[in-house]
């Protein structure tokens, strides 16, 4: 055996290695998942007593999805999810694209003070403010239990990591002459923004989008901090209805619970092509 049909060898041994490797642990990692959806079509007693079966001894059921869709209201709280969601992505999108492009092209030192902290709030926990945030919305301004005041707080937290990447992605990847270009021909400093900078950031945008999407959809604390009224509820809130103090359906629960992901999982299939290039191209170091 010569030295290349060796090195060969080892490249294949690796390869199969390191194929085996992933396989497993993507079976390990979606075990818990697969198993969600196989028990969402158990009985309750199937779940208990059978819970690792692909078939319960009473078979399938749809009951479990039936009575989820009534009991938590869906069209009412998807309607509420969906709402929340796209305005505080639309907000994010919109306000920190804006807000990074002035501070790129407008470098004054007031603009890299207020870059700085937005940047090192990054590490603050929401955890550490939530309990006074929702103190003073609620005891002191009665903002509580309105959709704008949770889409405002949502687009809050999200503004500094989207303008952080916003402002590397523009700063590394759009060049001023083009700019300048523009200038020329007319264009005022909105026209350029709009219609020239903004369609280059689609990467980092859709990566935005994803995101967030995913994180707000998902979000359970802060909305269950500012919602009490049943009629707001988003739909992580709304599965909390199948917990109860002494009994708990796990078939409702783990029927709600795809019901809630499946959208966002869609969303994410369609779009999943774009968040490499975006993370890619937006986390540049400036």
């Amino acid at each position: 055996m010569n030295i290349n049909q060796k090195g060969r060898l080892e490249r294949q041994t690796v390869f199969f290695i390191t194929t085996v490797i992933l396989i497993i642990s993507l079976i390990i990692y979606i075990f818990p998942f697969i198993m969600v959806i196989i028990n969402s079509f158990k009985e309750k007693r199937d779940i208990i007593k059978e819970p690792l079966a692909l078939i319960g001894s009473r078979g399938f059921t749809f009951e479990n999805y039936i009575n989820a869709f009534v009991k938590m209201k869906f069209p009412r709280t998807f309607m509420n999810s969906v709402a929340v969601t796209s305005c505080s992505v639309l907000l994010i999108i919109i306000t920190t694209s804006m807000c990074a492009y002035f501070f790129v092209r407008m470098n004054y030192k007031i603009n890299r003070i207020i870059f700085t902290m937005m940047v090192a709030s990054m590490v603050i926990p929401f955890q550490v403010v939530m309990i006074p945030l929702v103190s003073i919305y609620g005891a002191h301004l009665s903002l509580l239990n309105h959709r704008y005041t949770l889409i405002l707080m949502h687009t809050g937290f999200s503004t500094a990591m989207s303008v952080f990447l916003y402002h590397s992605f523009i700063r590394t990847s759009i060049p001023l002459s083009l700019e300048e270009a523009a200038k020329l021909d007319g264009c005022s400093r909105y026209q350029i923004f709009f219609q020239i900078v903004f369609p280059l950031l689609t990467p980092t945008t859709i990566t935005l989008i994803i995101l967030y999407a995913m994180g707000i959809w998902n979000d359970f604390l802060l909305p269950s901090l500012v919602l009490t009224k049943k009629e707001l509820f988003t739909l992580p809130i709304a599965t909390q209805i199948f917990y109860g103090t002494y009994s708990t359906d796990l078939g409702l629960i783990m029927s709600s619970l795809i019901m809630v992901v499946l959208p966002i999982i869609i969303l994410y299939v369609f779009l999943q092509r774009y968040i490499v290039a975006g993370i890619v191209a937006g986390a540049v170091k400036s």
